[in-house]
């Protein structure tokens, strides 16, 4: 017990660390508080009933239930990734944004500035269409309609404005990465609800333990397949060669370039389902017209809702398939990957340095991508097809996707301590 407890209590010891972790947590707190300071003029409960189904009860369980209370957080996070990954898609279709980008951090903070003023300008989009919707339901939740829900609007905008300010915050500050521990804290917060439901409706017969039981086994092997993929890799063999820098001389050796197979994390998941949340929300919100308009955006609506029709669930797959690819082709940049190892007077055995390297690597990663991408495509419909398996549907997320994000997002955070334990030459969490 005390050496599992080592690195832990080592971490503590470092002011540095400590002063980050402690950060974190710090962050945490305020967004548990937040979720629960509710927006003027609403009916809670009434919210509550509104969200039991469908986009609008996944993107509650991403707010950590702030939604269903209609907090001042009810937006949550989603306007923000929604405006990242339209600029990371500026930066492959617009020469301008992606020169930019190499311009260092100059062209970085001019970036995320612009991504800051987009987010804004997506979060006050859905306020007033959520604030519309609810006000037109047919048990309203807001007792306010017209002029009077601006300042309902602008609330709900600051509260997205407040988790991108406290993402940013948490990276720069903190461990890991903040947008991700913003979901990850979402989840876990909304847990204990999900749980006590389940716990409720096996008390009233509703579902025998067996069906828990079976959850829980598809959970423990979900889990498994998720580490696995997500520590493995492909190691490339590489050569350096003999070099003589100054008066010195560098002897040559073997080392190996690692590939993970799970390049993008968590990141592919997260993104498309911010993608597929927009129009999927814009249609759910303008289904309450007067007929036909009202009928075309339900059936509108049901194409962006996977696990409702075969057509949304294979659109979320390819989503899921093409941003694994695309997050993997920004984070591992081939032609620079070929242009180093070249420099340092490095080199694959078998393989010409140059374009053959830079060939060779494309290969390797297309390749060992696709599996990634088609694990995490399973691991993304889990979520809309474990319910009609387990007769369990207490748990908003209760399928791969949360147990993907908090996995992921444990490991990646876990990683980090790790790397800044052993920089200071303290044995890590990994063995």
């Amino acid at each position: 017990m005390t050496s599992a407890l080592g690195p832990v209590v080592a971490a503590f010891k470092l002011p540095d660390l400590r002063r980050r972790i402690l950060f974190v947590f710090g962050m945490f707190a305020l967004f548990v508080v937040g979720r629960h300071i509710p927006v003027p003029n609403v009916q809670p409960d009434a919210a509550q009933g509104l969200v039991q189904g469908g986009l609008l009860a996944l993107l509650d369980a991403f707010t950590g239930g702030a939604l269903g209370k209609f907090s001042v957080l009810a937006l949550g996070i989603m306007p923000y990734i929604n405006a990242s990954i339209i600029f990371q898609l500026f930066g492959i279709a617009i020469p301008r944004v992606a020169e930019l980008a190499k311009e260092g951090e100059s062209g970085r903070k001019k970036i995320s500035q612009w991504t800051r003023w987009l987010t804004i300008l997506l979060a006050v989009f859905q306020a007033v269409m959520l604030c519309t919707w609810m006000s037109r339901s047919e048990v309203p939740v807001l007792t306010v309609s017209g002029l009077e829900l601006i300042p309902i609007i602008i609330t709900l905008t600051a509260g997205t404005c407040f988790l991108m300010w406290m993402g940013e915050q948490i990276t720069d500050k903190g461990i890991g990465n903040g947008i991700s521990l913003i979901i990850f804290v979402g989840i876990v917060a909304r847990m204990p609800t999900d749980v006590g439901k389940t716990y409720e409706f096996w008390r009233s017969g509703i579902f025998a333990w067996t069906n828990v039981l079976f959850l829980l086994v598809i959970w423990l092997f979900t889990i498994a397949g998720i580490i696995y993929i997500t520590r493995g890799e492909r190691r490339i063999t590489i050569q350096s060669a003999k070099r003589v820098v100054g008066t010195r001389i560098y002897s040559g050796g073997s080392s190996y370039l690692p590939i993970r197979v799970n390049t993008a994390g968590v990141i592919p998941i997260i993104f498309a389902i911010a993608v597929i949340m927009l129009p999927g929300q814009i249609a759910q919100f303008m289904g309450g017209l007067g007929e036909p308009w009202g009928g075309y955006m339900r059936s509108m609506g049901a194409l962006f809702s996977p696990g409702e029709s075969w057509i949304a669930s294979a659109f979320y797959f390819l989503l899921v398939v093409f941003f694994t690819y695309f997050y993997t082709a920004v984070t591992f940049n081939v032609a620079d990957v070929s242009d180093n190892l070249k420099k340092y007077g490095s080199f694959i055995p078998g393989i010409r340095p140059g374009r053959p390297t830079e060939r060779h690597l494309d290969r390797v990663l297309s390749r060992i991508t696709l599996a990634g991408a088609l694990f995490l495509g399973v691991i993304a419909l889990l979520n809309y097809y474990v319910p009609d398996v387990t007769r369990v549907t207490t748990f908003t997320l209760v399928g791969g996707t949360s147990l993907l994000i908090l996995v992921g997002v444990a490991l990646d955070t876990v990683q980090q301590i790790e790397a800044h334990l052993v920089m200071r030459q303290y044995e890590g969490f990994i063995k």
